[in-house]
């Protein structure tokens, strides 16, 4: 088990170097209402092969349906449902940025009752609703759920996520966002990472291309853009123009563990003063081989069981690393862990007990 452990506890350390021709813009922030709004919706899927929500156990479904029918012109007042073909679900998509009435946008269905799966269902027309509380597109359609489920009297198994699935193109959009981008006198970019350095550069880049000084650094988040002074057509074509723009980001030193995958990313800008670091292992087995003893035949004895115990430590020579000199880059400490050969766990170990010396400079990040 010992070694299947080891074999398993698989670790990468990628020593990416910057990229000299920098990142384009429209990679690093976002503009002003160029984004896309959630959208959300409670809805019933019909058509099941006896996989739906019971309805005992899920009231909430039958009071929708009782509901849907009686919009339909059926009186169904006082009718107790008993149908296995129905779930209720909840549907949920993205409106994109700039989204016109009549277009299609793809919505994904999931199951909030005790339905087992929702392969070969059809969305009946569901409305969805923004923060706001407006309805802005309207979903219906068969369902594309992935997984599946084997079942007999004694045993099941389920593989994938049976009880969702997606409806490619399967809602209308009914109602666009109120947002006018023609109209906007100044544009702000916002920052994906905010960053002093990476805004400066950005701030530096526009004045540049545009020849004149119409960007300028509100914070470490935001670089505001006077579109009058930019001289262009429209806003649409200086966003064109400036998206492209290759910036050099700069990053906080960080460095980023997983204790549940073994996984350590380790930024660009890490270092790490004077330290000089020892490991060690200590291993503990315990065995337990009970030995039963039998009484002599046609004795009056009765049969003993006899405890036998095998304990054993191992202590396996410690890792030394030669003394870290001051301000060691990433590439060195990548270099020498590889040299030695260091397992997840012992660079976790490392990590923690190096930032614990006050010796990395770095966001320490423990997921």
């Amino acid at each position: 088990m010992k070694y299947l452990l080891l074999a398993l506890s698989l670790m990468c350390i990628f020593d990416i170097e910057a990229a000299a021709q920098g990142v384009r813009l429209k990679d690093l922030a976002y503009f002003e209402g160029v984004r896309g709004n959630d959208l959300v919706g409670y809805g019933l899927v019909v058509g099941l092969n006896g996989t739906g929500d019971g309805l005992r156990n899920s009231p909430f479904t039958e009071d929708m349906m009782s509901n849907i029918l009686e919009r339909l012109g059926v009186n169904v007042t006082g009718e107790q449902f008993r149908a296995k073909n129905v779930a209720a679900v909840i549907v949920t998509s993205k409106l994109p940025e700039f989204a016109r009435a009549g277009s299609r946008i793809d919505v994904t269905v999931s199951a909030i009752g005790d339905a087992s799966s929702l392969r070969g269902g059809t969305l009946v027309m569901t409305p969805l609703n923004a923060a706001d509380g407006e309805i802005y597109a309207v979903a219906q359609g068969s369902i594309l759920a992935g997984g599946a489920v084997a079942e007999g009297e004694a045993a099941k198994s389920v593989q994938g996520v049976p009880t969702s699935g997606s409806i490619p193109s399967g809602a209308y959009v009914e109602r666009e966002v109120d947002f006018d981008l023609s109209a906007l006198e100044t544009l702000n970019i916002a920052l994906k990472t905010p960053d002093f350095s990476t805004a400066s550069r950005i701030e530096r880049a526009i004045n540049s291309l545009v020849g004149r000084q119409s960007a300028r650094m509100m914070d470490s988040g935001t670089v505001l853009v006077d579109i009058a002074r930019a001289e262009v057509v429209s806003p649409a074509h200086f966003v064109a123009r400036i998206e492209n723009l290759q910036i050099q980001p700069d990053t906080v030193a960080r460095v980023v563990v997983d204790q549940r995958s073994g996984t350590v990313v380790i930024s660009e800008n890490v270092r790490v003063s004077r330290v000089a670091i020892a490991k060690g292992n200590l291993t503990l087995t315990v065995q337990e081989q009970p030995l039963v003893v039998q009484p002599d035949p046609f004795s009056e004895g009765q049969s003993v069981v006899v405890p036998r115990t095998t304990a054993q430590i191992e202590n396996t020579p410690a890792v030394s690393l030669a003394e870290v000199p001051t301000s060691t880059t990433l590439a060195d400490v990548v270099t020498g862990l590889n040299a030695l050969g260091i397992t997840p766990g012992d660079l976790i170990d490392i990590l923690k007990t190096i930032e614990a010396a006050g010796a990395l400079h770095a966001d320490f990040i423990v997921m």
